[in-house]
C-alpha cells in the first residue's frame, strides 16, 4: 500500500507539472515583431472592420466619429457574464500604457498585459488570423481615440470558469496563433474578403455554432445556430439556400454598404445593426470583397430545430 501511495503521489505531481506546463500562456517576443511604423489610416479601416466600438464603446459615444472605448457592455453566456473592458488610450484604466507587443499578444494569443489568459468572449480566435503589421496599425489608430477613465466592472463567472489557467488547455484545442494564408486558387478580391471575414470581422464568432465547451464546430462554419448569449438564433450565412444562396450581390452589398435588409425589409437593428453601422464605414472595395468571399463559402443546411 505504501508503494502504491508513493506511485500515486508521484503521478499526481507529474500530472500537475505537465498540466502547468501545457497551460502556460504562449506569447511573441519583441524580436518577433516587424520594424513597422503604424499606418493610422489602415488602422482606422481595420477598427471599423472589427466592429470594436460595438462592444467596447460606451453607449453615449457609440455613434461618435471618435468612439469612447470605456467598455462595460455585458455578454451573458451559459458560462457566466463577461464584461467588455476599457480599451481606450487611458494609461491607467485602458490600454494606453500597453506596448505594441502587449497589444499583439492579446490579439494574437489571447494573453493580457499581466500575462494571464484572456477569455475567448474576446474573439482572438479570429483576430489571431490578422497580420502583425495590421495589428500594429490598429493599435496606432486606437491610440488616437479619446481617453476614458474608469475601469469596467469585472466578469461574473462561477467555478471552474473563473480559473483562467484552465484556458490554456482550451487554447491547445482551438487557438494556434497562425496568420491568415491566402488561397492560391482564389483571386485577390476573394482572399481580401476571406481575410476580413475570418480575421478582423470575426463573423464566425457568432455565425458558427459552438460545442459544449465553447469551441467552434468546424464543419458548420458560418451555418448559424443558437445565439452565444442563449436567446434566439444566429442566421446561416453560407451559400446554401437556407443561408445566402438566394441573395444577389446587390442584396449583400446593400447589407454591408447601407445596412439594409434585402427585398425592402428595412434597416438592420440590434446586434446586426451594430455590425452594419461599422461596415458602412469601410470603402466600397472592402464591401465587394466580403460579398465575393461569402459567395464562395461552402453550403451548409440549417440544423433541424425541435419546437
Amino acid at each position: 500500500m505504501r508503494r502504491l501511495l508513493i506511485v500515486l503521489i508521484v503521478l499526481a505531481v507529474v500530472g500537475a507539472a505537465a498540466g502547468w506546463i501545457l497551460t502556460e500562456p504562449r506569447v511573441l517576443a519583441a524580436g518577433d515583431l516587424p520594424n513597422h511604423t503604424a499606418d493610422v489610416a489602415n488602422g482606422e479601416r481595420l477598427f471599423w472592420a472589427g466592429g470594436c466600438s460595438s462592444c467596447h464603446a460606451e453607449p453615449e459615444g457609440r455613434q461618435d466619429d471618435l468612439p469612447h472605448l470605456g467598455g462595460g457592455e455585458p455578454l451573458v453566456t451559459p458560462f457566466g457574464t463577461f464584461v467588455a473592458p476599457n480599451i481606450s488610450p487611458d494609461p491607467d484604466d485602458g490600454i494606453g500604457n500597453w506596448s505594441a507587443l502587449e497589444f499583439v499578444n492579446a490579439m494574437k494569443h489571447g494573453v493580457g498585459d499581466d500575462g494571464e489568459h484572456l477569455y475567448p468572449a474576446f474573439p482572438y480566435l479570429s483576430y489571431q488570423r490578422m497580420t502583425l503589421t495590421d495589428l500594429i496599425d490598429l493599435k496606432g489608430f486606437m491610440d488616437t481615440l479619446p481617453e476614458v477613465d474608469g475601469k469596467a466592472p469585472g466578469h461574473q463567472l462561477g467555478f471552474p470558469f473563473n480559473i483562467r489557467r484552465g484556458l490554456g488547455m482550451w487554447k491547445l484545442l482551438y487557438a494556434d496563433g497562425e496568420t491568415f494564408e491566402p488561397d492560391p486558387a482564389a483571386d485577390d478580391m476573394v482572399n481580401r474578403g476571406a481575410y476580413l471575414v475570418n480575421g478582423p470581422g470575426h463573423c464566425g464568432e457568432c455565425h458558427t455554432p459552438r460545442n459544449l465547451i465553447g469551441g467552434p464546430i468546424g464543419d458548420r462554419y458560418l451555418a448559424g445556430g443558437p445565439s452565444p448569449e442563449g436567446a434566439g438564433r444566429i442566421p446561416n450565412i453560407t451559400s446554401h439556400a437556407d443561408g445566402l444562396g438566394g441573395w444577389s450581390d446587390f442584396d449583400l452589398l446593400g447589407v454591408f454598404a447601407q445596412g439594409q435588409k434585402p427585398f425592402f425589409q428595412g434597416a438592420f437593428t440590434g446586434q446586426m445593426g451594430d455590425v452594419t453601422a461599422n461596415t458602412m464605414r469601410l470603402p466600397p472595395e472592402d464591401h465587394e470583397a466580403i460579398v465575393a468571399y461569402l459567395k464562395t463559402v461552402p453550403a451548409v443546411a440549417d440544423e433541424a430545430v425541435e419546437e
